[in-house]
């Protein structure tokens, strides 16, 4: 594993994580103190690492800085064999599952090149004895990940193949969006047509006809991992996009 550099350090949190908080509540100052006083550890990791392996016991849990991370479960006895459950994006605290399970059942993998800061359980022990509000805004993000794979399952069960990437592509583009890292249409989604296929369950020649379809459309732009929106409506309209599963109403938790 090529996460070589690793070094504790005094950092402020990421910017993104607290983008995404404030994104859903007011931060008071003592919160906003407390996770900027978080001793971090930042990594690197390259396309394919896995930044978190499966039957795992970790003492940390890690938060996305730059890049994209996928959960990926695989099958007993089949290791080959692999399904991407969730996609994670600057902001997002990835593994808190880590914090409360005694093992994880499923992998954190790189998604091109990526960069995580790690939190130690023990600070984030801490927090939960001594700050209630952080501590609901912990449980907040936990939920919302159970909120976004619940909505994979249903556009799974109920969209075909462009408005199945559609919305996958519109969910992406927002959860960016929300915290900064994405603006006027223009995002980067740095998969490979295969790993397309992993997600929305599609062989990668359908996946191709899918992307190939919302290009004619008028609908998006796609040139290698840039992408561009062009008609936002367009997209949602086919996607049957509602972000309300995101909860990004800003309201007191």
């Amino acid at each position: 594993m090529s996460s070589a550099g690793e070094e504790w350090t005094e950092l402020a949190i990421t910017e993104y994580f607290v983008r995404y908080l404030q994104r859903r509540d007011v931060l008071a100052p003592q919160d906003l103190a407390r996770l900027r006083a978080l001793t971090t550890q930042h990594a690197h990791y390259a396309a394919g690492e896995v930044i978190v392996p499966a039957g795992s016991s970790p003492s940390r849990s890690c938060m996305m800085l730059r890049g994209l991370s996928a959960r990926s479960n695989q099958l007993v006895g089949r290791p080959d064999d692999r399904v991407i459950t969730a996609l994670h994006v600057p902001g997002d605290f990835v593994d808190l599952h880590a914090f409360a399970l005694a093992k994880l059942d499923h992998s954190i993998v790189a998604v091109g090149p990526v960069e995580v800061e790690f939190i130690d359980h023990a600070e984030l022990t801490e927090i939960t004895e001594n700050f209630s509000h952080l501590t609901r805004l912990l449980w907040m993000a936990t939920l919302i990940d159970a909120a976004i794979h619940r909505q994979w399952l249903v556009a799974a069960a109920s969209l075909r193949s462009s408005a199945h990437l559609a919305h996958l592509l519109c969910e992406i583009y927002t959860r960016l969006n929300a915290v900064g890292a994405a603006s006027d249409g223009q995002f980067q989604l740095p998969l490979l047509q295969r790993e397309l296929a992993d997600i929305l369950g599609y062989s990668p020649i359908h996946v191709n006809r899918a992307v190939r379809d919302l290009r004619d459309r008028g609908l998006i732009r796609w040139s290698g991992s840039d992408i561009t929106i062009l008609d936002w409506r367009g997209l949602t309209l086919l996607a049957r996009f509602d972000p309300f599963y995101l909860d990004l109403e800003r309201t007191r938790r």
